[in-house]
């Protein structure tokens, strides 16, 4: 897939944070930028990885009452390196200054923990000193799957989100390199690098301030898991957690007809300001679009269809060596764990 000039651009801003806010901010460019403004800086961090149960835990945390979290999931400020056009679309307006961002926490109370999720973070080779130069005392969670279902399920929200245009896993991988700025990237496989990832929240942060959970765990045992998280960040780890599962992975059926709808449902192009003039009258905004979201469910989206084995195990020995890697650096056995025992 071909990367447009739009793609060259950058999640966040191409030069780092910037803006006002009550703290000096020294980017991965050097240049140092500070502001006499005030502003809630964030405690923790949800780093990643996508599709590996950071909604889900970014939606539970938030009903603590020790504990803020913006209602922008993913602000993705800090991943200031990564190419908007290669990452899932933001669920809302990112922030552009550092003090649109520390806005996103002005309603935390004084007593409260702020914290957010941007599952880009993990990737992103910038935003942990980026994170450090706001706040070198952060708590940091990061959240690891298995690389192969990992991947077939980030190709499922790309395609689903449209930054993906190949439908076909084993098609999309074989397309996955592009170059930005010189630079070669890799869609999905630049994602498995975890012992990497890790230690480089290590090396800023220190061992003791970064939490590494194993997606399996997540999944097994929800409740057991978010109460580990809430221990990390030294909160009531007794409070009421409810289950959540969020984002289930889905298939779309048809492009096409996801575009169409898409922008029936956004009121872009000729065909939907016609009908929207058409049904205003009648149907209230919230009717329309809760009978076009029903649309997109049923019509447009359906259950993903079984994996391809060949790709699929032609992705666990690529990963193989990753999985070693993590698992030998997290003195875990994930190699049993995730089935690359009988990898070779």
């Amino acid at each position: 897939m071909t990367v447009s000039d739009e793609e060259q651009g950058s999640v966040g801003r191409p030069d780092g944070p910037s803006g006002a806010g009550s703290v000096a901010v020294e980017h991965h460019h050097g240049t140092q930028m500070s502001s006499a403004g005030t502003g809630r800086v964030p405690d923790f961090f949800i780093v990643g990885h996508h599709k590996s149960g950071t909604t889900a835990l970014y939606q539970m945390l938030r009903r603590h009452p020790q504990i803020f979290m913006p209602k922008l999931k993913e602000p993705k400020f800090f991943a200031t390196d990564l190419p908007a056009r290669l990452e899932p679309p933001a669920a809302g307006t990112l922030p552009g200054t550092l003090e649109e961002y520390l806005a996103l926490f002005a309603e935390a109370e004084p007593e409260q923990l702020a914290g957010e999720a941007s599952p880009s973070y993990l990737r992103s080779q910038a935003a942990a000193g980026e994170i450090a130069a706001v706040n070198p005392d952060a708590r940091i969670i990061a959240i690891l799957r298995e690389p192969a279902a990992f991947v077939r399920s980030m190709h499922l929200e790309l395609v689903q989100s449209h930054v993906e245009t190949e439908k076909d896993l084993g098609k999309a991988l074989a397309g996955e390199d592009v170059v930005r700025a010189g630079r070669h990237m890799r869609r999905y496989s630049d994602h498995v690098r975890y012992a990497e990832q890790v230690r480089r929240y290590h090396d800023t942060f220190g061992p003791e301030r970064v939490l590494v959970l194993i997606y399996d765990d997540f999944r097994t045992d929800n409740e057991a898991t978010v109460r580990r998280v809430l221990r990390f960040l030294e909160v009531d780890d007794a409070a009421p957690v409810e289950a959540i599962e969020a984002n289930p992975t889905v298939s779309v059926r048809s492009i096409r007809l996801d575009r169409t709808v898409r922008a029936l449902y956004e009121g872009r192009g000729p065909l939907a300001r016609v009908l929207k003039r058409t049904v205003t009258a009648v149907a209230p905004e919230q009717v329309r679009r809760g009978a076009l979201h029903t649309i997109r469910r049923r019509l447009v989206y359906g259950k993903p269809q079984p994996p391809d084995e060949r790709v699929m195990a032609e992705l666990r020995v690529r990963f193989k060596p990753e999985v070693v890697a993590i698992g030998d650096y997290l003195k875990r056995d994930l190699v049993t764990l995730w089935g690359y025992d009988g990898v070779n």
